[in-house]
């Protein structure tokens, strides 16, 4: 790769925030200066947010980089910062989750419920002899049950590995084999598109191959038949019925909270490891400020399953460290019927949304009319997550869900950082559609070329961290050598490149003139055409800003001239008529278009006009696949994929496509 990205594409569009938002906003312009002057006392008085047993005796040890130490000889403990704290205070009658599961069932738990719920949990895996540093491995589906596992473990100091109930039996079972985990917590199955999805057979042929397991705690959700074994007990029978009285006891800083697993798919999966104190400070800081959360009066609602980082920060962690109350939903978006999300915020007057760019183009393709039958007016702050949203999919989100007047905040953050990293402020920053804007007080974040140099306004190049932040991975689990060669040996010292540290986060940016950060995708994803580096998200969102155009994913292919070429798999909109002729005037179309916004080194070889696009359960387009398609090779290994039948209709027509060419 040469030394910096091409830098396409432009946005002059601005919103700055509303004037009634900003006037209260929890976070003001102050907060950028107070980090600037002091980074290590900026994040201090962030940690007082939280309730410590004893205070830490310094904010940060970094003698040893790129291991870092945060709040050492601190310790707390996270369940009581998240349950305990807010019944003593006398807001144990707040609503801590409504949920609603696929069905239509509800359940509405307050924090002194949850209290109970954590406290039963936690006697239970003490008197299954689960301790302080034992591993427990959590497989649910989105029901109650999920947060009180991981908030139980965090009780008795044991480390959860969240494994996400859509994963495969080979992908539990090296999970649970690389933490080497005690017990495993898992239900009957879950609901999904309206009938029962077991998984209790997925972890029973897991544990075969896991000898470490000692109980299956299993939670009974559809009542679905489950064949019995000597290590499963019922989680009714045996938490439900556990005392409710347990004291938290404290943690230092640095004890392990969980590990979360990471690119599965390439690979042995990455266990990337979270501690207690600094994770906390930082999950907690960033959900009240950057979506200016008022816990006495909003309702927040993140769209994320707990198996991903979103979940584990932003349901989990962030939210209930705050006080907030908050939606947790069972299913998928379009069951009953598409318009089930709105329904969910209509009738819980969600005031806050976070969700991904992934299911936002999913409903401009449903169409407009849909949200549209829908009360939306108790939004006041948006956000959206997992990957780069297009400036015609943020424009969409704001007039269609916002009713142009709610401020949206783009997130930029990996399950390696912990919590958000880059994003707007809402009652400070003036957006731009589609960027993620600027590093957050007490962030030092940087775009630079090969040589680690920082890339003048206007250009574009490698997204990286400079210095060490609260939340962020302390090791992978078990191979501190693949941490360090994975995430500091790119640039600085680790490359051996001067004194400094330097985190690559895999991903390209641009700053535009105005400084402002946008994020380009992996830089795995970057097309060399003719040598110029061309990010597929610019193409992208090239093609997603044409009104007949609801979602693409774009790859680069082999080609013997350009070195690679452009080929782009396109979803039209619902009401745009693709058949005969009209269809091959809109590919003609698409690819001029993209020569007009983008220039003609943009304009795609090829146009392929698709129903749907390879996705994992979490929403992410595989272009992996796409790729082995467009160069007419096997398919890889689709095993995460959310319907491997999509793929066999993407490859039918590329074959049909050229042997019309």
């Amino acid at each position: 790769m040469s030394e910096t990205l091409e830098n396409l594409s432009s946005e002059t569009r601005k919103f700055p925030p509303p004037e009634a938002l900003a006037a209260e906003a929890n976070v003001t312009a102050d907060a950028y200066a107070q980090a600037d002057a002091d980074r290590l006392a900026f994040w201090a008085v962030q940690a007082e947010r939280l309730s410590w047993a004893k205070k830490w005796d310094q904010v940060l040890d970094w003698t040893n980089p790129p291991f870092a130490k945060w709040f050492l000889g601190g310790e707390l403990n996270i369940a009581y910062n998240c349950v305990d704290r807010h019944v003593e205070a006398g807001i144990g009658d707040r609503v801590a989750i409504h949920w609603e599961g696929e069905p239509g069932d509800t359940r509405t738990i307050t924090y002194a419920e949850l209290l109970k719920l954590v406290s039963q949990a936690a006697n239970t895996l003490t008197e299954l002899g689960v301790g302080a540093g034992d591993r427990v491995a959590i497989y649910l589906p989105m029901i109650p049950e999920a947060a009180v596992a991981m908030l139980a473990c965090a009780r008795i100091g044991a480390t959860h590995s969240v494994v996400f109930g859509g994963f495969s039996v080979d992908a539990l079972a090296t999970r649970i084999q690389d933490a080497d985990a005690k017990l495993v917590i898992t239900a009957d199955g879950g609901y999904r598109r309206g009938k029962p999805s077991a998984l209790k057979p997925t972890v029973d042929e897991a544990v075969a191959q896991c000898p470490s397991i000692e109980h299956v705690l299993v939670v009974r959700r559809t009542g679905q038949d489950v064949v019995w074994g000597e290590k499963d007990l019922w989680w009714h029978e045996t938490v439900e019925q556990a005392s409710p009285e347990h004291t938290a006891q404290p943690f230092d800083s640095e004890h392990p909270l969980f590990i979360l697993y990471t690119s599965g798919t390439t690979g042995k999966p990455k266990g990337i490891l979270h501690t207690t104190g600094g994770y906390l400070t930082q999950s907690s800081y960033t959900h009240w400020s950057v979506f200016d959360l008022k816990p006495e009066t909003d309702v927040y609602w993140c769209t994320a399953d707990i198996g991903w980082v979103t979940g584990h920060s932003y349901i989990v962690y962030g939210p209930l460290s705050n006080g907030a109350t908050q939606v947790m939903y069972e299913g998928t978006p379009d069951t009953p019927d598409r318009g089930r999300f709105w329904q969910l915020v209509d009738k819980y007057k969600v005031s806050i949304l976070y969700t991904a760019p992934t299911l936002i183009r999913t409903m401009m393709k449903w169409g407009d009319d849909i949200p549209a039958g829908y009360d939306l007016s108790s939004l006041r702050v948006l956000g959206s997550v997992g990957e780069p949203i297009n400036p015609e999919a943020w424009m969409w989100y704001r007039e269609n869900i916002g009713h142009n007047r709610t401020p949206i905040v783009d997130t930029w953050w990996q399950t390696e950082t912990g919590s958000m990293m880059i994003s707007p402020l809402p009652g400070v920053t003036a957006t731009k559609p589609g960027s993620a804007m600027t590093p957050l007080p007490g962030v030092t974040a940087d775009v630079v070329d090969d040589q680690a140099r920082s890339v003048p306004d206007g250009g574009g190049g490698f997204l990286v961290l400079r210095e060490p932040w609260p939340s962020m991975l302390r090791t992978i689990w078990g191979d501190d050598k693949r941490f360090i060669d994975t995430y500091w040996s790119r640039f600085g010292a680790g490359a051996g490149q001067g004194d400094d540290w330097i985190y690559f986060a895999g991903d390209g940016a641009k700053r535009d003139e105005d400084g402002a950060l946008w994020l380009l995708g992996r830089v795995d994803d970057v097309m060399l055409i003719s040598g110029h580096n061309i990010s597929t998200t610019e193409v992208e969102s090239a093609l997603v800003s044409h009104p007949s155009v609801a979602e693409s994913a774009v790859v680069g292919a082999t080609d013997a001239t350009t070195g690679q070429a452009i080929v782009a798999f396109v979803i039209p909109r619902g009401n745009v008529d693709t058949s005969g002729d009209k269809g091959e005037q809109l590919n003609v179309d698409l690819r001029n278009h993209v020569a007009k916004v983008l220039g003609p080194i943009a304009k795609p070889r090829q146009i392929m006009l698709v129903a749907e696009l390879p996705k994992t359960r979490s929403g992410k387009i595989m272009r992996r696949l796409l790729k082995d398609v467009a160069e007419n090779r096997s398919l890889g290994d689709v095993t995460t994929l959310q319907d491997s039948a999509v793929m066999d209709l993407i490859a039918e027509g590329m074959k049909s496509a050229k042997s019309e060419d």
